[in-house]
């Protein structure tokens, strides 16, 4: 996806409810890409303008897996301590 693309999926795929703003958006592409997370290549968009299109890499699949456990452990303990 290009960058607006992203923004929006993330916007629509959290019921509205969180949004990314360019000034968020880029430069964490641009570490992700530099960790070797990401990779780009430019192309067109669907209305025919110059789009950077990000993949995430091998290396971003396991990043993502270990950073989605670190979320789940964090998220459990806030919620345990919330209910007490």
């Amino acid at each position: 996806m290009h960058g607006y693309a992203i923004a929006q999926t993330i916007h629509l795929l959290s019921d509205e409810v969180l949004t990314v703003e360019e000034g968020s958006l880029y430069p964490a592409l641009y570490r992700l890409e530099l960790d070797g997370c990401i990779s780009s290549s430019w192309g067109l968009s669907e209305n025919n303008r110059k789009a950077k299109y990000y993949k995430i890499t091998a290396r971003g699949k396991r990043v993502l897996a270990a950073e989605e456990e670190n979320w789940t452990r964090l998220s459990a303990a806030v919620q345990h301590v919330l209910a007490r």
